[in-house]
């Protein structure tokens, strides 16, 4: 049954703290099944179908525009924490991964003690990657979060192997009573523009959203105020496509439809063509 990601889908996880040891993504396992996932199967015969309108926004060279149709076999990625430890990246090359985000930080006091092995050796592997901050908007600023972020592993180049930098924002992991972590609808959006304001001034590129559509719309209230200018990463699992977006995106750049499979960590689809991602990771 299509559904978006519950609680027990997210990356977060209650037992997990912010020290070295711990992290707030939930345990996956690498999988030796060499052929694609099924839902990345049917993903791709979803996507083949989708239209998509053309946007403001600069995601590089993206189907709408650049070809008039999405892609009929989306690029095949993956993201990985902690919880992957020391990821065998040459296999997960071989397995057909073309991409990867990289967890870095949390709030401002955890990094991923993996975070070096995992960035760096997906570059040396031949997969482009970049790294993703998982968001606690009741710790800090937004700001403040942000620069922790880039100042630990969150930096952007333009040399065509580094993807913008992503926020991770979702289900509050920690106090499942406040999923939106006490803010305000109003509140929730003014904290991820600070926190965008603050990695476009650091890096020159505007993060990526990831997030799911339910979340979106009860701790945004379904705000369209940044679709213009934000690349979406969007999160649902157990279904053959990506579902309803959140209001103001016409499309998805990045799914992640399940949290297991043949790639380690989490499954994801870039809605492109390889050519595409690689003009997306430079920014144009």
């Amino acid at each position: 049954m299509a559904r978006d990601r519950k609680p027990s889908l997210t990356r977060a996880s209650t037992n997990a703290g912010t020290d070295a040891s711990t992290d707030t993504r939930t345990d996956t396992r690498l999988r030796t099944r060499p052929h694609i996932h099924p839902r990345a199967r049917l993903a791709a015969a979803a996507l083949a179908a989708l239209t998509v309108g053309a946007t403001t926004l600069a995601l590089a060279e993206t189907p709408a525009t650049a070809a008039g149709a999405v892609a009929a076999s989306p690029v095949k990625g993956h993201d990985v924490s902690s919880h992957q430890k020391n990821v065998n990246w040459p296999s997960a090359k071989a397995k057909g991964a073309t991409f990867v985000y990289v967890k870095a930080t949390e709030s401002t006091t955890y990094r991923n003690p993996y975070f070096g092995q995992q960035y760096d050796g997906a570059r040396k592997a031949g997969i482009i990657r970049g790294a993703y901050h998982f968001a606690l908007p009741d710790r800090s600023s937004g700001g403040s979060q942000a620069a922790y972020f880039v100042a630990h592993g969150g930096d952007w180049k333009a040399d065509g192997w580094t993807l913008p930098p992503a926020l991770d924002i979702e289900n509050n992991p920690y106090d499942k009573k406040h999923p939106c972590y006490g803010l305000s609808k109003t509140g929730m959006v003014n904290w991820i523009k600070a926190f965008s304001a603050e990695v476009k001034q650091e890096t020159g590129r505007r993060p990526v959203i990831y997030t799911t559509a339910l979340w979106w719309k009860t701790c945004t209230g379904n705000s369209a105020a940044l679709a213009s200018t934000h690349a979406l990463w969007i999160a649902r699992h157990e279904s053959a496509d990506a579902g309803s977006l959140p209001a103001g995106w016409p499309y998805w750049t990045f799914w992640q439809y399940d949290n297991s499979g043949s790639l380690p960590g989490d499954q994801n689809l870039f809605n492109g063509t390889v050519s595409q991602l690689r003009k997306f990771a430079r920014g144009y």
